[in-house]
């Protein structure tokens, strides 16, 4: 059993272009999610060249559609009467993948040890790290696989 990024890296993944609305970047979610056989959570960002310019996680997109100022909103019965979810998902639809991604990335290369893996995405507190290469990108890990990996190796 492997040590490195090469070893538990996924390298079927799906992109997003920055000019994509985030109603069809869902489209994109779930149509990963079905291809991928697992729920997908987080996708790279990409531009016209393929260079990685940024990642879109279900965390941009929460953060999107949360209220700025819910916690002075009263209940959440309040919320639901007054259609602020069906709102906010309505105008969530039309803002682009551009304007909610992640730009500060962390990247690690193939051979990156499986420990320091685990030491970045415990620190930074992120669940996906794209693999590249040369500028490249070659494939990207997800904590789950990593996870599964270790234990793997515990239950051995």
């Amino acid at each position: 059993m492997g040590l490195t990024a090469r070893d538990v890296m996924d390298t079927r993944f799906f992109t997003l272009r920055p000019e994509i609305s985030v109603g069809d970047a869902v489209h994109i979610f779930k149509r990963a999610s079905q291809e991928l056989q697992q729920t997908v959570f987080g996708l790279m960002v990409v531009d016209a060249n393929e260079n990685l310019v940024g990642m879109v996680s279900m965390y941009d997109i929460f953060l999107l559609l949360r209220p700025k100022h819910i916690h002075i909103w009263g209940e959440m019965e309040d919320l639901e009467v007054a259609g602020v979810l069906e709102t906010a998902c309505q105008r969530a639809k039309g803002v682009l993948v551009g304007d909610i991604m992640t730009t500060e990335l962390i990247t690690i290369t193939p051979d990156t040890h499986l420990l320091h893996i685990i030491d970045i995405m415990i620190k930074k507190h992120v669940r996906r790290l794209p693999v590249m290469n040369n500028g490249k990108i070659l494939g990207i890990v997800y904590l789950s696989r990593v996870f599964n990996h270790l234990l793997e190796r515990l239950a051995s």
